[in-house]
């Protein structure tokens, strides 16, 4: 037995009932507390909505260790799929199922308080899956992160109507930013999370495409390309860096659907050709946080721009006018067309326009 698995039999055995009540040692860090019958029906009540499942998937993600988070979310004939994917701590393989049950937790020494309560009591998965359609762990591994798969009947738990709208970020009496206005719905959630971890934890809300673009670009900047060439296969890289392994749209698709995502050879294509623009975390969307301050800096110094534009007298337009008008009334008569008023000249920086307004011939 480690020294970890140890300390908790060790702890597990001095606290008695009124403590950290561990029922079992599951291994490799995780443990399983004594629950009640009168909690277990309790934990159903603890997911009211879609948006309750997100945030509880954010926070597990956040006290796995990750510090990001792709939420890819689609929603077809009332059945909303949610993906949630991380590069946290991962799932041993023998645990992938057994988290799903109450009171399993790896967080025993960890358990945290946040604006939305306790977590790390072993219930959020349990409860998650007692409200889902099904919930389940496709692909993970200690120290590679984890992908899991949430699907919903949105005829039984409900969302909000409107999931489109983005909130608005503002600072608040102690100058630190929050979500205001706009319905609570999956983006807020994500939003008032993104902005609780603010430089802790970046989370990337959209489509399975938008999240696949935006995996296959980070990965591609990220990884080294020279020890790719040494790799048989990308199981042994972190999930959320598995996408910049593909050498093609076969590969692509393949891997992609590993992770829960399902794409055609056209957008697989699109994708690589970099048509499909990756996604900003949602607290640089929030923020408009659009460049870094360096590059900003770098536009604003840049001395090899050629800033001179073109300057032409009012008398030259004039003349210029008066000349366009000529020549249009020959192609006028042929096609029984009236200029109404004078040609309007427009002088820009680099080009120049010349507008007719017309009139035809009764």
């Amino acid at each position: 037995m480690s020294d970890s698995n140890d300390l908790i039999a060790f702890i597990a055995s001095m606290s008695g009932e009124g403590n950290l009540r561990v029922e079992e040692n599951l291994g490799d860090g995780y443990v399983k507390l004594r629950v009640s019958e009168a909690e277990r029906r309790q934990a159903k009540h603890d997911i009211q909505s879609v948006e309750d499942i997100v945030i509880e998937m954010l926070r597990n993600a956040r006290d796995a260790g990750a510090d990001r988070v792709y939420i890819a979310t689609s929603k077809e004939e009332g059945v909303r799929t949610l993906l949630f994917l991380d590069n946290g701590s991962g799932v041993p393989m023998g645990m992938r199922e057994r988290i799903f049950d109450a009171r399993v937790t790896s967080k025993l020494e960890t358990m945290k308080m946040d604006k939305w309560g306790v977590h790390g009591r072993g219930m959020a998965l349990f409860s998650i899956k007692q409200n889902a359609q099904s919930a389940e762990v496709l692909t993970s591994g200690p120290g590679l992160g984890s992908v899991f798969r949430v699907i919903v009947d949105c005829s039984s738990l409900k969302e909000r109507v409107d999931q489109s709208t983005w909130p608005q970020a503002e600072k608040n009496d102690e100058g630190v930013f929050v979500c205001t206005r706009g319905p609570h719905n999956i983006v807020r959630t994500a939003c008032e999370f993104a902005l609780e971890e603010l430089r802790g934890c970046d989370v990337f809300l959209g489509t399975p495409t938008e999240i696949a673009s935006t995996l296959y670009n980070q990965a591609r900047r990220e990884l080294d390309a020279s020890s790719l060439l040494f790799m048989d296969d990308e199981s042994g890289l972190p999930v959320i860096s598995r996408l910049g392994f593909a050498a093609d749209a076969s590969d692509f698709i393949q891997i992609a659907s590993t992770l829960g995502i399902e794409i055609s050879e056209r957008t697989a294509h699109r994708i690589l050709a970099g048509s499909i623009a990756p996604l900003r975390s949602v607290s640089a969307r929030l923020l408009r946080e659009r460049t870094r301050p360096s590059e900003r800096l770098m536009r604003q110094v840049d001395l090899e721009r050629d800033r001179r534009g073109l300057k032409i007298s009012k008398d030259d337009i004039a003349s210029f006018s008066r000349a366009v008008e000529k020549d249009f009334n020959d192609l006028a008569s042929r096609y029984y067309i009236n200029l109404l008023g004078e040609p309007k000249v427009r002088v820009l920086k680099d080009k120049i326009t010349v507008t007719f307004d017309l009139g035809k011939e009764e």
